[in-house]
């Protein structure tokens, strides 16, 4: 009695699951839709950083970043085309240090809720606005969207330092970064 009640959800499941299987395809159509950095020359942070795994720059002001991220097939972690939530929060966290933009700015503490899932193929907006322009540390509050609905909320804690992380002495660090 218990397989057939499986069975029937089952097949219930399989009635309203979306056909992802033509997804997977065009990397070329994809990739176009990144090539929206016309901010990118006046960053001063996260040069090196993949806009396809991290999101691209739409929008940048004193204090403020609107980003996007297109979800790829690199980013399912099943075969419904869930995006792992690491993507989306790689993608927050940029927009975070974007809206900062200063050249040795480091992420140091957040808080995230993530209200929606991802699938692929999803633009997500995100919007970060950033407080404490005079300070070194930083509040920055960042919303994602998928088509006006908001699917993320997150508040990064970041700090400007006066050189790179790496030639920073930390104390209690008991690491050397050079």
């Amino acid at each position: 009695m218990a397989e057939e009640a499986v069975q029937e959800i089952k097949i219930e499941d399989d009635n309203i699951e979306e056909d992802f299987s033509n997804a997977f395809g065009d990397e070329e159509e994809r990739e176009s839709l990144h090539n929206i950095d016309e901010k990118k020359e006046d960053l001063k942070t996260h040069s090196k950083i993949r806009s396809n795994l991290c999101g691209t720059i739409i929008k940048l002001d004193t204090g403020y970043s609107k980003t996007t991220l297109q979800t790829t097939k690199e980013m399912v972690l099943d075969d419904l085309g869930l995006i792992h939530s690491g993507f989306v929060f790689g993608a927050a966290d940029y927009a975070a240090a974007v809206a900062v933009n200063e050249p040795n700015v480091v992420i140091i503490g957040s808080r995230s809720k993530f209200l929606a899932p991802a699938k692929i193929d999803d633009l997500i907006e995100f919007e970060a606005k950033a407080k404490f322009e005079d300070s070194r540390k930083r509040e920055i509050k960042v919303s994602g969207f998928i088509n006006e609905v908001k699917i993320y909320e997150g508040v990064f804690q970041a700090i400007v330092l006066e050189q790179h992380i790496f030639k920073t002495k930390i104390k209690n660090a008991g690491r050397s970064y050079r």
